[in-house]
């Protein structure tokens, strides 16, 4: 098999630092899909944790919807957060060294306890409000990038292609009208 050259510079160009990063994360990305879905019979999406959590102290039928899976939903979200604080502890600040990981060239370093840590440059407020908006389009978009984006688009709905069509094309043009802007962290 002969590689159209054309096609290779493309990918090099999109991916100077190689593909491998990228592949090892989609990988264990869609492994835990597989296995939260082998073990519960329920697509993985993050956007229902809060609704579960509320299952905990309320008694609204809304929130009583996600009484028989709330569980797996809190583990789920502790993984993520869990999942990043552990990334952040070793390899972010250098205990585990590994070629897949390339330090950020924005944000600031500090120690805690011996350990070198990384903080956002983002500040709090835009980060808040971001938080919001996200909150926001998950409950239009019925889902989120996750539920959607992996679990959604693995199963060939039509409703997740489009939402993934959608959540890119936004995206990507807010990120180039915010270039323009000259808006920075």
């Amino acid at each position: 098999m002969v590689a159209d050259p054309v096609l290779l510079q493309a990918v090099a160009e999109l991916f100077p630092n190689g593909v491998s990063r990228y592949a090892v994360g989609g990988l264990l990305v869609g492994l835990g899909t597989v296995v939260v879905y082998v073990g519960t019979g329920i697509p993985a999406g993050a956007s229902t944790f809060l609704e579960s959590t509320l299952s905990y102290v309320s008694g609204r039928s809304r929130f009583q919807r996600y009484v028989g899976s709330r569980d797996w939903r809190l583990v789920f979200t502790a993984g993520i957060v869990l999942g990043g604080l552990a990334f952040a502890a070793t390899v972010q600040s250098g205990v585990v060294t590994t070629s897949l990981y390339e330090p950020g060239t924005t944000g600031r370093l500090y120690e805690v306890a011996g350990v070198t840590l990384w903080t956002t440059d983002v500040q709090p407020w835009r980060l808040f409000f971001g938080g919001i908006l996200v909150g926001i389009g998950t409950r239009i978009g019925k889902g989120c990038t996750s539920g959607h984006g992996v679990c959604g688009v693995g199963s060939a709905s039509k409703t997740s292609l489009v939402g993934v069509a959608t959540f890119l094309t936004v995206a990507i043009g807010t990120a180039q009208v915010v270039a323009a802007l000259g808006v920075s962290p």
